[in-house]
């Protein structure tokens, strides 16, 4: 048995169902579980591992609830283009992604990930060219050392058969169920405070067939805790295709393929009405919010605080790094927190403006604490996992510790909490997942990334210039 002490935090915010945030406390951890979260007097003298976090506030581990790990290749492609001319212009470059490419660029985006404060992230694998497969990506998380949702994704519909992605960068459907299984039956650890699942993640409703996602969530739901995750309701371009295709709105199209449900979580659900948040409410079905790519591509504002309200499980996503152009999970907790408070309050573009542009948003729409909440909570509840998520007796040992005493922090002692989100941040300064210590001094500790780095820069440049 190995042990872990945190002793002397100015501030532990546990993000129990209380809210309890305890000053001058800390946590004690044995193996891979929290065996004591509480004042500082109250724990256990010594430990294998003791860290004095004077100075520090301690959270628990942020949760990355939707990423394309393999889009770090290409970054600030396309930097003026609404989502389906983004795609069409990345498409024929992913189109070169290797094997090779899905490891490095795994283990560089993971790294960026974990620096930044994110102790659970999944992961959205949907195109395959060339050798690329899922299990490379399976490697690089076990390697860097991050709790891992690995979603075998999928594209069948090409251009020729009305879908948006060229054909020759989609797959034959027999072969993307085949496959399925087999990671599932290879990877997948269905137990209490498992570091990899898989999830089965057909890409969007535009780009493979209604069999495909009636045949992957059958497939899914012979296996315990096998999730279900796509794209859905991200743009308008989106909501028309649905209409034109299947006579439906986006909702109501994976409604009736079976796609909601406590297994299903979909990414953004930017356009979605009260009906909508209401099903998705009643069913359990969740939302991976991803506000700076909804930002970057224009694509709109999710209504988070209409669908928090209704009981919608919500957690947050970086997205690819394509349309994010970053992977700091901190950063975009910061994001969704500020996008809501602009975002338009009770406005029609119908409504006269009085000879005045623009509209004012609401303030209140959300605090830095509940985008916290989101970014643990609620990342853990859209993944399915009650172990992870918050800091209390009994469940995984993934937290991490930022320190308080830097330059960016200078004036806000006064609410740590609220400074983690309010004020710009870089790296975190302590990560530990499943009880390892990954990121201490805000170094990456589980690999040395000076190799992948260099790998990353010679494959992107081949990628993007070829």
């Amino acid at each position: 048995m190995t042990s872990i002490l945190l002793k002397n935090a100015t501030l532990l915010a546990s993000f129990d169902d209380a809210g309890t945030e305890l000053a001058d406390a800390g946590v004690y951890i044995e193996d891979h579980l929290i065996k004591q979260v509480g004042a500082s007097k109250d724990l256990p003298k010594s430990a294998d591992q003791v860290f004095d976090l004077r100075d520090h506030l301690i959270l628990p581990g942020l949760v990355n609830t939707h990423h394309h790990l393999y889009q770090t290749l290409t970054r600030v492609v396309a930097q003026d283009a609404n989502l389906f001319t983004w795609l069409k212009t990345l498409y024929p470059i992913w189109a070169k992604l290797t094997d090779e490419g899905v490891y490095i660029s795994t283990l560089t985006g993971l790294a960026e990930l974990m620096l930044s404060g994110c102790t659970t992230s999944s992961d959205h694998l949907y195109i395959y060219p060339n050798d690329c497969t899922l299990d490379s990506q399976i490697r690089a998380a076990r390697e860097i050392g991050i709790r891992f949702h690995a979603s075998r994704g999928s594209m069948s519909l090409g251009e020729s058969k009305g879908g948006l992605p060229p054909d020759h960068v989609t797959e034959n459907e027999a072969a993307i169920l085949k496959d399925s299984q087999r990671l599932i039956e290879t990877y997948h650890d269905a137990s209490e405070h498992s570091l990899l699942r898989l999830v089965l993640a057909p890409c969007s409703p535009f780009s493979v067939t209604a069999d495909l996602m009636r045949e992957t969530a059958n497939l899914a739901r012979q296996y315990q805790r096998v999730h279900l995750h796509t794209h859905l309701a991200e743009t308008l371009d989106e909501e028309q295709f649905c209409l034109a295709k299947f006579g439906m709105r986006p909702v109501d199209y994976v409604e009736s393929l079976g796609w909601m449900g406590c297994d299903c979580w979909h990414a953004h659900c930017v356009h979605m009405n009260e009906t909508e948040i209401s099903k998705f409410a009643h069913t359990g079905t969740g939302v991976a919010h991803c506000p700076t790519s909804n930002m970057r591509l224009a694509s709109g504002i999710a209504p988070i605080p209409k669908m928090t309200r209704a009981g919608v499980k919500i957690g947050l996503g970086v997205d690819g790094s394509a349309s994010n152009d970053g992977s700091h999970l901190l950063a975009e907790a910061r994001q969704a927190m500020l996008l809501q408070r602009i975002a338009p309050h009770q406005y029609s573009a119908s409504m006269p403006l009085g000879g005045r542009e623009g509209f004012a948003g609401d303030p209140q729409a959300m605090s830095a604490r509940e985008a916290l909440r989101l970014a643990t909570r609620g990342g853990a509840a859209t993944l399915g996992r009650t172990d992870i998520g918050s800091l209390e007796v009994g469940k995984s040992a993934d937290l991490i510790a930022i320190n308080l005493n830097r330059l960016n922090y200078v004036g806000a002692g006064h609410d740590p909490v609220a400074a983690a989100v309010f004020c710009h941040n870089f790296s975190v300064d302590l990560s530990i997942i499943h009880g390892r210590v990954v990121v201490e001094q805000g170094q990456l500790l589980s690999l040395d990334m000076t190799k992948p780095l260099q790998r990353h820069r010679e494959i992107s440049k081949m990628m993007l210039t070829s």
